[in-house]
């Protein structure tokens, strides 16, 4: 009975840390995001006519909907071919993020070097190295040189030859798609990798001694053991990497909203390309959570 009061005690410590934790981004929440979100919804329910007096918004109920979805020729091909390359990068992400994380728990010299490298990402594609880079004429001309550069690679070839052939085209088509996106890849991969480094560095030493004495090789320890400890942790990085994706600045989808927003000035149409496009991300990564929290193993 005393060990259950503390143990619920000791939850409870743990439970109000996490709140005061998060409270910042409560507060700023509440403060700033909940009332443009409410205006931002009710715009897309309506007509937004500009003058120089300001927003005149007359209720136009489903109209802005109706015109995305069935008027627009571009918005919902934008979303489903982004839709479809969010799914197999994300997965790649995953798959990379662990096999880098593996390699960099072992012990070996240079392993906090090694470690800062491929932390190198989150700090290569925060705001102001992506402007410096973007903005830089050398590197700009560097990249033009190489888009134009008439040489073919192994990888072409290889794709050339195997896709002209019919045998599983498009499977072949996303594969090499990833291999060629591989610096985004790796690019994306800085927060992931750390993630699981953690729980890697969390699971006991001594749960591999003893899986070894039993005689079990490293793949079955790999199996039996690491993966189901670190499962949590795909649940996480798959939500991060998903709505990560779906905020790059690469992405067609949001460059539809933007132009509508900025360009021709249709506020209330932007607004509800934007709230259609959140409501199918947030189904389809409700959906894949609890998919993937089926396989998900919870040590209590």
């Amino acid at each position: 009975m005393a060990k259950n009061k503390k143990r619920r005690s000791l939850e409870k410590r743990r439970a109000i840390s996490g709140y005061l934790f998060i409270s910042p981004f409560i507060i700023g929440f509440l403060a700033f995001m909940v009332k443009p979100l409410f205006q931002s919804f009710y715009m897309s329910l309506c007509k937004v006519d500009i003058s120089a007096a300001g927003f005149t918004m007359n209720l136009n109920k489903l109209g802005n909907y109706y015109e995305a979805f069935r008027v627009d020729p571009t918005f919902v091909q934008y979303v489903e071919e982004g839709l479809g390359r969010m799914v197999y990068n994300s997965a790649a992400i995953l798959v990379f993020s662990l096999f880098v994380a593996l390699i960099i728990n072992q012990k070996f010299k240079g392993r906090g070097l090694v470690r800062t490298i491929f932390f190198l990402p989150v700090i290569l594609s925060s705001g102001a190295i992506v402007g410096v880079e973007s903005s830089n004429a050398l590197l700009s001309s560097i990249n033009s040189a190489i888009e134009d550069s008439s040489g073919a690679s192994i990888t072409g070839y290889i794709e050339t030859i195997l896709v002209t052939t019919g045998v599983a085209s498009r499977p072949l088509e996303i594969l090499f798609e990833v291999i060629d996106g591989i610096y985004d890849v790796a690019l994306a991969s800085g927060i992931q990798i750390i993630i699981f480094l953690s729980g890697l560095q969390a699971i006991p030493k001594s749960s591999y001694e003893a899986a070894q004495i039993e005689g079990c090789t490293s793949w079955e320890s790999f199996w039996k053991i690491t993966f189901p400890t670190i499962s949590p942790l795909f649940l996480v990085c798959w939500v991060y990497t998903v709505v990560d994706f779906c905020m790059r600045d690469d992405n067609d989808v949001m460059d539809k909203i933007n132009t509508a927003m900025r360009e021709q000035l249709n506020y209330g149409l932007a607004s509800a390309m934007a709230w259609s496009y959140f409501g199918i991300v947030i189904a389809i990564i409700g959906l894949s959570s609890f998919i993937i929290s089926k396989w998900v193993y919870y040590d209590d």
